[in-house]
């Protein structure tokens, strides 16, 4: 092919990397969340030891907040690792409480760059002295980014959360702050760990488990449930189309007609 074959060729963009036609701009969900599963299965299959999926799952991630970006949507969540995930093997475990700590300061210049803002939830004060560190500044370097919200819940249990809620609001009223009759949803949701951010619209979980295991229950009342077997490592922008797609074909009612 001669040079100016070559600058004739017309370049053909590939057709995720902007919002695709068919999906109403005005309808998009404003807020994310995602149950990432899947990442041991997806190793397994392939014979090689859990911790590639969970490498892989990282991946799949970053390209996730990538198309948020790419397509307008403000708020992602991300459940990172669970109050019961410590159940785990030990060297799972370390590896994945590592692997946290080196993607954060690995990917601390790309946020920047990228205007992502990090937020995380749980019960961070028990997540090793070095992450924490690394967690304290990355939220602080990307505090006043606007371009996408990405919370990670990390150590995160809902119920403990609704816990935590409920004795933040019984010391207001002990201490003479606040009575009974004055605690109501928006009240409590100010307690709870993500009282910055909007409720998820949909919620996504991969592999096919049908289950919430503990995520967001109090915030993901009125949220869409997209459930896909596809494993999470494999979830990739045409996964997130369809899951979009099939949000976009609800009825989101809220209990009225």
């Amino acid at each position: 092919m001669t040079n100016s074959q070559r600058s004739s060729t017309p370049t053909v963009s590939h057709p995720l990397l902007t919002l695709p036609a068919d999906l109403d701009p005005q309808r998009l969900p404003r807020h994310v969340a995602v149950i990432m599963d899947g990442n041991g299965r997806w190793a397994q299959q392939r014979h090689l030891p859990r911790v590639v999926g969970h490498q892989q799952g990282v991946e799949t991630l970053k390209e996730l907040l990538r198309c948020c970006q790419d397509w307008g949507i403000p708020h992602l969540t991300c459940y990172a690792f669970s109050t019961e995930n410590w159940g785990r093997p030990g060297l799972e475990v370390e590896f994945l409480l590592t692997l946290f700590e080196r993607v954060l300061r690995q990917e601390l210049h790309a946020l920047i760059q990228e205007q992502v803002r990090i937020e995380f939830v749980g019960q961070l004060q028990a997540l090793p002295q070095a992450l924490q560190a690394q967690i304290q500044e990355a939220v602080a370097r990307t505090r006043h980014h606007q371009r996408v919200w990405l919370t990670v819940a990390t150590n995160y249990g809902g119920r403990q959360e609704i816990v935590h809620a409920c004795q933040a609001l019984a010391q207001q009223v002990q201490r003479g702050e606040l009575t009974p009759e004055e605690i109501d949803e928006t009240r409590f949701a100010q307690q709870l760990y993500t009282s910055t951010s909007p409720d998820p619209d949909l919620l996504i979980r991969t592999s096919g488990e049908m289950r919430l295991s503990n995520f967001l229950l109090w915030q993901i009342a009125y949220a869409e449930l997209y459930v896909t077997e596809t494993l999470w490592p494999d979830f990739n922008r045409e996964s997130f189309y369809q899951a979009l797609v099939a949000f976009q074909q609800r009825q989101r009612r809220f209990g009225r007609l």
